[in-house]
């Protein structure tokens, strides 16, 4: 009988790595959960759609660094924001920011680039501080503007899509199929699993992945965050990735990106936070004007529309 199991799960491992090979997802796994991931950029042809396995102690699953073709953890690589606001900086140094509940944060600010980001929350009567995290982001350069955000949710279902999108103003309406794909003025966003998971690029600026992903009722009983059955709280876990930064970029996570960026959190704390909270704050999600703005304003586009749309 031993002999007989140990062939079955040679045969299933077998089965499992034929599959990863040929790009497969092997049986009971969601491409981009916390398991499996693949490469999503077909210009990487000995990468492209091979299903690799995440790492056991990568806690927010992974993704796929497509020039190496290796899975790298989610939130463990440079230009990471996820759960209770965790960032991992340029500089690669991990620090928290936990910002202040329904107010708005300017996290990158150059010349030509400014991204906001929203933060929703809960207050802890036991702490000085809201347990916060990234709802949206709005993302301004050039004359144009995108937003991308976690729509309001009560209970959560993997196959149940809370992305909200827009460009410049009006509504992006996006495919539910891996690798569903919408282009317009030089900004492609790539659906990297048929829900919640994409990629929005624009070529020679930056990179950006997003995931919408909830609290789990283990996640609040372990942190006391006392989620309700009426919101679970979705929020985005975020890389960025920028490729024309200027020596000049400021904001929450910008400025570890300068060559002379010297991190002033303990990093040596359980949890080493950066303070700031009004220098980096702004007065609405689409506004450059933290005090730390670098950014020289483009065109405003009615937004309240779009801003609705995840608060529903």
């Amino acid at each position: 009988m031993a002999k007989m199991m140990v062939q079955i799960l040679v045969s299933m491992i077998l089965v499992f790595v034929l599959m990863a090979e040929a790009g497969a997802t092997p049986p009971g796994i969601a491409k981009g959960q916390h398991g499996y991931a693949s490469c999503k950029i077909q210009k990487y042809k000995h990468c492209y759609n091979l299903v690799h396995v995440c790492p056991k102690f990568c806690p927010y699953g992974c993704t796929v660094d497509c020039p190496s073709c290796k899975p790298i953890c989610n939130c463990d690589k440079p230009g990471s924001v996820c759960q209770d606001p965790r960032f991992i900086g340029g500089d690669g140094l991990t620090f928290y920011f936990h910002g202040k509940k329904d107010n708005n944060f300017c996290l990158v600010s150059d010349t030509n680039l400014h991204i906001n980001a929203h933060f929703i929350g809960r207050r802890n009567d036991n702490m000085k501080r809201d347990f916060t995290w990234v709802q949206s982001i709005a993302i301004l350069f050039d004359n144009h503007q995108i937003f991308l955000g976690a729509r309001k949710t009560a209970t959560w279902e993997d196959s149940v899509d809370r992305l909200a999108l827009s460009f410049n103003g009006e509504p992006i309406t996006l495919l539910e199929s891996e690798g569903a794909k919408w282009e317009s003025s030089g900004v492609s966003i790539v659906r990297e699993t048929s829900t919640n998971n994409i990629i929005v690029e624009v070529e020679g600026k930056f990179r950006i992945t997003a995931k919408v992903v909830p609290i789990t009722e283990e996640d609040s009983r372990v942190h006391n965050y006392g989620i309700t059955k009426d919101d679970c709280f979705a929020h985005l876990d975020l890389g960025f990735k920028f490729y024309s930064l200027s020596n000049q970029v400021s904001g929450v996570l910008g400025q570890t990106y300068k060559p002379d960026y010297v991190s002033g959190v303990k990093i040596g704390a359980k949890m080493p936070i950066m303070g700031g909270g009004k220098e980096y704050e702004t007065t609405s999600l689409f506004s450059p004007d933290c005090s730390v703005a670098r950014f020289v304003a483009n065109k405003g586009f009615n937004n309240n529309d779009i801003i609705a749309m995840v608060v529903e």
